[in-house]
């Protein structure tokens, strides 16, 4: 089965707890205006298989401590979606995490969410005029929802308000000489990281959507 992936990347440590296996798929519908991941919102043929992108998954999975799934919007790939989730299931007991920009009462009824498949929910859209103050949320409005005792014993206790220790960036480099930030930045972060790059003579080009 074909899927359309971003990019994947081990270790992540900015997007839940202890050294995740990080998995973004590409494509978005929704756009959030403020979103730090804008690069992913295109639409772009499938580029790999479920179980290509599981024979890459493997070594990781043996070693990570937790998936995490965003994008992109990964609900808009669903059985990709689902056959990728049901594949780690196999090759790990970690938890897995999944980011949605899609509501809540919208992906109750979808097969991911009520079989098990995912442990913990972050939903609804991202809002840049709201508050940011939550551990593990770009925007306040957004919802945490535990479901499956894995997920509760994990993230119960991460319902909470951010720490100054939270707020960090995972640094990645691709093939390609690309460098990612991967996490979720304090408002104006990456303004200043721009600016300040640019005052000793370094280029900076972000993909976060502008309002």
């Amino acid at each position: 089965m074909d899927i359309s992936l971003s990019r994947a990347h081990f270790p992540v440590t900015a997007l839940g707890p202890g050294r995740r296996v990080g998995i973004w798929l590409q494509g978005c519908s929704i756009r959030c205006t403020g979103c730090i991941s804008s690069d992913t919102w295109a639409k772009r043929a499938p580029d790999t298989t479920v179980d290509e992108l599981l024979v890459r998954l493997k070594p990781w999975l043996q070693e990570c401590e937790g998936v995490t799934i965003s994008g992109g919007e990964p609900f808009e790939q669903p059985a990709p979606l689902e056959r990728l989730l049901r594949g780690i299931r196999q090759l790990t007991a970690t938890d897995i995490l999944v980011y949605s920009g899609r509501r809540l009462e919208q992906l109750q009824g979808d097969p991911c969410v009520t079989s098990g498949l995912i442990d913990c929910l972050i939903s609804e859209p991202f809002e840049s005029a709201t508050p940011q103050t939550t551990y593990l949320m770009g925007s306040d409005n957004q919802k945490m929802t535990c479901l499956t005792p894995l997920g509760s014993r994990i993230f119960g206790a991460l319902s909470r308000q951010a720490r100054d220790a939270d707020r960090r960036l995972d640094v990645m480099f691709g093939d390609d000489g690309v460098v990612w930030l991967a996490g979720i930045p304090s408002r104006g972060d990456m303004a200043r990281l721009q600016h300040l790059l640019e005052e000793q003579g370094t280029y900076l080009r972000t993909t976060e959507a502008k309002a």
